[in-house]
Order: structure tokens, then sequence, then C-alpha cells
């Protein structure tokens, strides 16, 4: 059996999400921007500006406006819910693939959604839906009365709770939708959020199987965060440990240990850099390498566990990332084009890490298109909810 160190895994690990040293190769272009995406198993998008970054930063030459591009005019990205049921920027050609594996886990929702829905009102509501935003940009309230033409009142009546407020029956049926790729994100008009159909990006969608679909998916994930055990992939998806222990056990996988801990890769990605992790980065609020990396301990050692993790999550804080792992936090505060970073040190910077912060600096005002000047200091912002 393959003994690797954390080392090894570190460097992998960081040359898979475009981490290491940037290349000097084509100017970056919306295929690109969805190449990185997909090697990264998805980009994080709970904040649009965060998921900006987070794809701009890996990506030489990028800028927030080319990841616009890429996902609202070249359409190379989908905005849609991914891993746990949170919004994720995803390759749209990785998208069959998506869609096959989500509507092959195991449902947490559905006990939920059958107390406000029958099945039979399930299916209408998906099918309403599937009609509406065919060749439209809806937002929630366009889409509740397209639904309730289609269905009936009862699909309007506000009886969902969430959020100390009440939404419509139908919104009970939206994790099925967005599963079953009946419907993803269009881009926001104002400050309201649209929906559409994932058609609008491949013309000819159609999921993968489930079985395919879950096998290149553990793929995909052993790609960017391997080697990792079924209880990481399980946390990573929001899906049971023992149902992911079977998955695992179902794949061609190989068994490897880091440091005499078990885990698993795809059994054609074996190789592991002899160098260890180098260089310094600033990464945004739920970064995927931050939120997806495991063990815990490993990527936050020390102070950092305590400083860039809330209650043990990972994402809510932006990191300072110096040789593969945490060793502080960062803000950002913008002003018209001038862009304040802070940046906290949980330990002292030599000369040529100060040089990379400052750098690193200067690609974050290129990505944002801003003026940045950097503060190392005390970060006083609590983290994201």
């Amino acid at each position: 059996m393959t003994e690797l160190s954390w080392a090894q895994v570190s460097a992998r690990r960081l040359h898979r999400h475009r981490l290491g040293a940037p290349a000097a190769d084509a100017a970056p272009d919306a295929a690109r921007v969805a190449d990185v995406v997909s090697a990264m198993c998805g980009a994080h998008a709970q904040i649009a500006s965060a998921a900006e970054l987070s794809v701009g930063l890996r990506v030489p030459g990028a800028t927030r406006a080319l990841v616009r591009r890429a996902l609202w005019s070249d359409r190379t990205l989908v905005k849609t819910r991914g891993p746990r049921g949170t919004v994720h920027l995803l390759a749209a050609a990785d998208l069959p693939m998506w869609i096959g594996a989500l509507t092959a886990l195991p449902d947490p929702s559905g006990e939920r959604s059958a107390v406000l829905l029958t099945p039979r009102q399930t299916e209408q509501v998906l099918a309403a839906i599937a009609d509406a935003v065919a060749e439209a940009d809806l937002t929630t309230a366009e889409l509740t009365e397209e639904i309730v033409a289609r269905t009936g009142p009862w699909a309007g009546d506000l009886v969902m709770e969430a959020f100390q407020d009440t939404w419509p029956r139908w919104i009970a049926a939206m994790t099925a939708a967005t599963r079953g790729g009946v419907v993803c994100f269009g881009p926001n008009r104002g400050r309201a959020t649209t929906y559409t159909s994932p058609t609008r990006w491949l013309p000819d969608f159609a999921p993968m199987p489930g079985p395919a679909a879950l096998a290149a998916l553990v793929r995909s994930y052993l790609y960017a965060y391997g080697p990792a055990t079924p209880a990481q992939f399980a946390r990573w998806m929001g899906v049971p440990p023992a149902w992911a222990t079977w998955l695992f056990g179902s794949l061609d996988l190989t068994e490897v240990t880091v440091e005499g801990t078990r885990a698993w890769v795809a059994a054609d990605d074996t190789v592991f850099p002899d160098d260890g992790p180098s260089g310094l980065r600033l990464l945004p609020y739920f970064d995927a390498y931050a939120v997806g990396c495991h063990p815990r301990e490993r990527l936050f050692p020390g102070a950092a566990a305590e400083r860039a993790l809330n209650g043990g999550q990972a994402g809510n804080y932006p990191v300072l990332l110096v040789d593969g792992v945490v060793a502080g936090v960062w803000h950002q505060r913008r002003s018209g084009r001038s862009i304040h970073v802070t940046v906290e040190p949980l330990r002292p910077l030599d000369a040529g890490q100060r040089r990379e912060l400052d750098e690193e600096v200067e690609r974050l005002g290129d990505i944002l298109e801003g003026k940045p000047t950097l503060t190392i200091g005390t970060v006083s912002v609590g983290p994201h909810a």
C-alpha cells in the first residue's frame, strides 16, 4: 500500500486547485475559466463576489468581468445548487454528471416536502416550473404566479415556514427541481434572484444515468480533494456516511495511507509530487479548497483552528494560505474603486512571504477591478453566516 506524507497530499491538492505557482500560458477565456471550475469540482457561490474572486485567482489574468461573461454570456458556467444543496458555480459541461449524481443521492428533504405536497402535486409543480422557465428568467414572485396559473391556488398557499416567514407551498419542490435539472439560477434582476432552465445553457441537456454519474462525481471529487475517506465525501456532499462507504466500495478505487491514516484515490490517479507545498494565497469566503479539504486539523493547524473556523465550520472567514495550510485571516472593504485589504497573519511573515502577499493583494485588485491597499493588522469583522 502506498504511504504518503501530508506534504505530498497538500502539494497535489494545491496543484489540482490551481493554487500553486501561476502558469504563464495562453490568455484567459471563458473556456479556461470553466476548465478551472471543473478541476475544483465546483466553486461555492453563496456570495457572488467571493465566487468571482475564488475562480479568478486560479486563472492568471482573469477578472470578475471574465467570470461573469463565462456565466451569463458564454454560458460555460452554470449557477445552481450542488454539494449539500448550497449554491455553486459548476462547469456547464459537467451538468449532466452533477444532475445525474444528485438525483441518485439519498434525498434528505423528502420527508419535509411530503408533508406539504403529495407525489402528484410535486409532479405538477415540477412540470409547471419546467414549462414556465423554458424561455424566461423569472423571479420567485413571477414563478409563483406562473405555477399557480398552471396548477391551482393550492400551490401558492403560504404554508412553508422559513426564516421567520412563510413561503408558497410549491417551494417545497424546489430541492427536487434543482436536483433534477428542472431549474437553475438566472442573472439577478436588481436585487431579485431569477430562475431559468438549464437547457438554455445546454440545449441538448440530459442527465447521466445515476450509477455512471455517481462514479464520475467521486472521481472528480478525488481528483480535487483526494486522498479522501468515505466520511469526508459524505460531509462534502451532505449524505449519510454509511451510504458513502457503500458507494466507495462499489467503485474502482485504490487505498493509500496518509501518515498512517487510510484514504482512497481513483485507481488510475495515484501519482503524487515529491516536493512539498509552497506559496502564499488569499482565499475568499467559502473557497472550495478551505471548505473541502480534510482533515481539518491538518489544514487549520494550532491557532488557525480557533481563529479561522466557526464552530468547526470552514469558509466563514477568508483565509491566508501559506505553504498549503491556513496561517491567518483577512478581510476586504470596498469603497468605489478603492479596496482596503486587512491581513492578520497568525505567525510572522518573512521578507519573501511579504513580497508574495503584496503581489497577491495586487492580483486581488486586478480580479475585482479596483485599486487595493494593504494593512497588516487585526481583522475585527466576525464570521459570515
